[in-house]
């Protein structure tokens, strides 16, 4: 008991140590991976950390140039992977950024295929803008330059620089200077909402005092400022429609506002989401109709909506899929019919005074080509109108904020059957992995259909594998599906990062939301599920991992092109069998210490560079994906069979597996080593066995267990057959009775046993 005891305290204090070290500064675990120089230029040395959030003081000798501090520490930066993006950002101490580094993100977008120089390159724009004034509302927010494919990383980033440098300034550590002063001899006004006025309005009436703003674009508006951007490509490709046409009709309120929130939502609508806000949080609703849609589809695919962003007093945010209900229609009386209508709930963090203007900033993209897209932004600005403000004089100190009440949660009176239903249960609100899934319901479909079609070939692989030549030419149209559409067009290649990432998500917190949110990842991951238990891991790694099927189908290639084959020798094979299993042991082991690290050596598995970029990559990536598949000519699924942890992953539960589908006949080893000789990947012991961890499932073997022209015992089944059906003619022939036959044994054979 006293051991146990003295184990748990152990944990704990490790535990409590981790967390402390993690928490602790931040700002010192980056510092050194970037030069003083390159963040403040003409720094050469950091002094000591000052204050929390923590930020460096850059020095050129002993004369101060400006500081260093994280972004990530200030402001929110989580984009598109769900995880920080880290940069560490030079300041000069009146408020103007001298230098940017990225130093840490985990953004599928620049992981995979868009160089961080590019994306530095566009967030460098940054460099010089001067935050104070943004600070004190004589200037916008300076933004980022877009670049196309990593929209949603770019708005992040930017979004983070400024607004981390506006919260550094307002703290009065740099920047203030004089301003910071503030005359105490009035007591100021503090503005707050309006509580006590709740009436009903018409959606005219919240129209024309400005409770509800609108922002109309025609195809005109839009074309006209993409001609005045000086883009001449994206000038060149007008909106398609008449000029005069509705690009889109975009509508913004603040329903936490009682009048506004019981206008548009209905008593019911209004009540529910009064439960939902935490006191002083705002809920914007925004409207819209046209060509364009301010929703877009990027937040199905990454959970932030890219097209839209609130902007206040220089500091900006976009809103994520958690923070959207999807709601039917406005409930005020004479209110449009708008297809498109979000209500939004403004993280507390971000720092929202619904008392002072802010403005909804829409994005509008056209394409200039395959992949390339230009970027307009049109304001919508907003102020609440004073009959919804109530201001008093009290005595306030500069750093602190308007207040504003918590709505009431009751729910008024009076609610319709029309008001309860018009507003989804917020608690209960749609998930976001069913809006994905239902918006990908053709790729899902195609996918459930081929993973039919390969229980089918399982389920009747005897009545297959009897006609050989119908066979081959099947699996091979399977491959070659699963490598084009599957690989090449879904981009659905399984990894052992999954198999990391499940762990890992299994430790800190498991979500079913989070893979669900990859419905073809999804699908294809319960069926391996399942087919472990019916025949362990040969299914995926023989017939549905697409890396695998472009090996299979260059090594056919080759053989068809009578290029040499080599067969390793067993005892050496043998030996190299464990290498896989050491590979995923290690990537398993550091993924507990850092998935970072483990995400980064999994690049030992060439599937992102030959499937998922399709070799569009840095040139040694390329090099070590061509190299394997160059081996493969010679050595078929040489990777599969030596190197992939993914295999090694599936092969450990797939020994769990429940039915045996191979069939042996008993002299396959002894004497017969045929299927051996033959197996594509040696998996079939000299002795005669199958070892189920290294099979693919590619059924060569049965082929022969059914040849009666290539399997000895088969041969022998066969030539007996046909020397009773020989002799059974001879006899009719003849009109005797039945023959006796010796055969090979040396035992006599009756007619009647014939």
């Amino acid at each position: 008991m006293r051991t146990l005891r003295a184990i748990l305290v152990l944990l704990v204090v490790v535990l409590l140590g981790t967390v402390e070290a993690d928490a602790a500064g931040r700002l010192d675990q980056f510092l050194s991976r970037a030069a003083p120089a390159e963040l403040v230029p003409g720094a050469d040395r950091l002094g000591s950390l000052q204050g929390d959030p923590a930020i460096a003081p850059a020095y050129q000798g002993d004369r101060l140039l400006g500081f260093v501090y994280l972004n990530s520490d200030f402001a929110n930066s989580v984009g598109y992977s769900g995880k920080p993006i880290h940069m560490l950002v030079g300041i000069t101490p009146a408020g103007v950024i001298t230098g940017l580094k990225l130093v840490e993100h985990k953004e599928p977008i620049v992981l995979i295929g868009i160089p961080e120089a590019k994306i530095l390159a566009a967030a460098n724009k940054l460099i010089g803008a001067d935050i104070a004034p943004v600070v004190h509302g004589r200037g916008s927010a300076p933004q980022v330059d877009i670049v196309s494919g990593a929209t949603v990383t770019m708005l992040v980033i930017g979004d983070s620089i400024v607004r981390s440098a506006t919260k550094l300034i307002r703290s009065a550590r740099i920047g203030m200077g004089a301003e910071q002063v503030v005359s105490t001899a009035a007591p100021p006004v503090v503005k707050t909402i309006d509580l006590e006025r709740s009436e009903i309005r018409e959606w005219e009436g919240l129209l024309a005092d400005g409770a509800v703003r609108r922002l109309v674009l025609t195809n005109a508006d839009v074309n006209h400022a993409f001609e005045a951007s000086g883009n001449a490509e994206a000038a060149s490709r007008p909106e398609p429609g008449d000029p005069s046409e509705t690009f889109i009709e975009l509508y913004a309120a603040d329903v936490a506002v009682p009048t506004i929130g019981r206008s548009l939502l209905g008593d019911t609508g209004y009540a529910r989401l009064s439960a939902r806000l935490k006191p002083g949080q705002q809920a914007l609703v925004i409207g819209g109709r046209g060509n364009y849609s301010f929703k877009g589809s990027g937040y199905v695919r990454g959970g932030i909506f890219d097209r839209i962003e609130l902007i206040q007093d220089g500091n900006s945010i976009r809103f994520r899929d958690h923070d959207h209900t999807r709601l039917g229609d406005f409930l005020a009386a004479g209110s449009p019919d708008l297809p498109e209508i979000g209500l939004f709930v403004i993280p507390s963090d971000f720092g929202f005074d619904p008392v002072e203007p802010w403005s909804l900033r829409l994005f509008v993209q056209r394409a200039t080509g395959v992949r390339d897209k230009a970027f307009l932004t049109f304001d919508l600005g907003y102020t609440l109108p004073d009959a919804f403000i109530k201001r008093e004089q009290r005595a306030v100190t500069v750093s602190e904020p308007a207040t504003l009440q918590s709505v009431p949660t009751a729910a008024p009176s009076g609610s319709t059957a029309a008001e309860q239903a018009a507003l989804p249960d917020l608690p209960h609100e749609e998930a976001l992995w069913i809006r994905i899934w239902r918006g990908d319901v053709i790729r899902i479909g195609l996918l459930s259909l081929a993973l039919g079609a390969l229980t089918l070939i399982f389920f009747f692989q005897n009545q297959l594998v009897r006609r050989p030549t119908l066979y081959v030419w099947v699996r091979r149209a399977y491959l070659a599906f699963i490598l084009v559409w599957l690989g090449w067009y879904a981009n659905a290649q399984l990894s052992v990062v999954n198999v990391l990432t499940f762990t890992n998500s299994l430790i800190t917190g498991f979500s079913w939301e989070y893979f669900l949110s990859a419905p073809l990842i999804f699908v294809l991951w319960a069926s391996v599920a399942a087919a472990l238990l019916f025949w362990g891991r040969g299914p995926y790694c023989g017939w549905l991992c697409p890396f695998g099927a472009l090996q299979e189908l260059l090594n056919n290639a080759a053989q068809a092109l009578k290029v040499p084959q080599f067969r390793v020798p067993w005892g050496l094979h043998e030996r190299l069998w464990p290498i896989k299993y050491i590979v995923f042991l290690g990537l398993f082991g550091l993924s507990l210490y850092s998935t970072a690290a483990a995400e980064h050596f999994a690049e030992v598995e060439p599937f992102k560079t030959s499937i998922i970029l399709k070799f569009a990559r840095e040139w040694p990536f390329v090099v070590y994906a061509a190299t394997l598949l160059s081996i493969g000519l010679f050595i078929e699924r040489f990777f599969c069979r030596y190197l992939c942890p993914l295999g090694a992953a599936l092969a450990i539960p797939g020994r769990v597996r429940m039915f045996e589908w191979l069939r042996r006949w008993p002299e396959c080893g002894s004497p017969c080593q045929r299927c051996a000789n033959e197996c594509p990947v040696q998996a079939i012991h000299p002795q005669g066995h199958i070892n189920v961890n290294e099979c693919i499932y590619c059924m060569h073997c049965q082929e022969l267990y059914f040849d009666d022209h290539r399997c000895p015992h088969m041969i022998q089944v066969r030539l007996k057959r046909e020397k009773r059906e020989a002799l059974s003619s001879t006899s009719m022939r003849s009109g005797k009775g039945p023959a006796t036959v010796i055969v090979g044994s040396g035992r006599q054979i009756h007619g009647p046993e014939l």
